[in-house]
């Protein structure tokens, strides 16, 4: 992906204290990203509100829009809501040290004079997306999904035939002779 500024905050110059920042990410923004190809027509917006401290930052990501996807159960895309939030806390360490990461928390060093928080974007967008993407049922109850898939999944999922075939019959013969002797 290019460089882009767009992305990136310039903590030096802020004043300490809340600042917000908003991101209309599209299509272009994900695909750049690597995103899945089945998602599609991302329509998302992410309000970043920066809170500058005196040694470290706390930023809380709000993440609202809408993609489309296919239908786990019947295939058909449907447009899918998205919306969480997630915080993350970013500490400032000396130039030379080099902390892990954790979860929540991200060291940086004093040097580095912009943060780039493209990466945290695309990354608290993708965990939005629900694990399960499945058609909401319509306003009178009924699935949502592509009647004729529906029909199709149940005629499948219909247990086969249960009379017994004919190859297994020498089988069950084999089977009840050997009770037979068991018991004698």
């Amino acid at each position: 992906m290019k460089h882009n500024r767009e992305y990136e905050i310039a903590w030096q110059g802020l004043k300490a204290g809340l600042h917000t920042y908003q991101y209309d990410i599209n299509d272009r923004f994900m695909q750049a990203k690597d995103a899945p190809a089945d998602l599609k027509n991302w329509d998302v917006t992410v309000t970043l509100k920066f809170d500058k401290k005196t040694g470290f930052f706390m930023l809380h990501f709000d993440v609202d829009g809408s993609v489309t996807t296919p239908c786990d159960r019947c295939g058909d895309d449907f447009s899918i809501r998205l919306w969480d939030e997630f915080d993350l806390v970013i500490k400032l360490t000396g130039d030379d040290a080099k902390e892990p990461d954790e979860d929540d928390v991200v060291f940086i060093p004093r040097s580095e004079t912009v943060i780039d928080i493209s990466r945290w974007i695309y990354e608290f967008i993708m965990l939005s997306v629900p694990l399960q993407r499945i058609h909401p049922d319509k306003a009178n109850g009924e699935p949502g999904c592509n009647p004729m898939a529906l029909q199709l999944l149940n005629k499948l999922s219909e247990p086969e035939d249960t009379t017994k075939k004919v190859i297994w019959k020498g089988l069950e013969e084999l089977k009840e002779k050997s009770k037979k002797k068991t018991k004698k």
